[in-house]
């Protein structure tokens, strides 16, 4: 719900990615695979961000 807030706030394109991502992680048959997948994506992508490796 933070990146929700925090990206809808920021940016609309955010809002629909993520609002996105979580209907087909609620709908999809294995979509708790897919959400635990995206968790490690975006934390792996907030902490690059956070080195500044990129």
């Amino acid at each position: 719900m933070l990146l929700l807030f925090v990206g809808g706030v920021m940016n609309i394109a955010w809002i629909t990615a993520l609002s996105l991502a979580v209907a087909i992680e609620k709908a999809a048959p294995r979509g708790e695979m897919l959400g635990r997948a995206l968790g490690l994506v975006l934390i792996a992508a907030g902490l690059v961000r956070t080195v500044g490796i990129a």
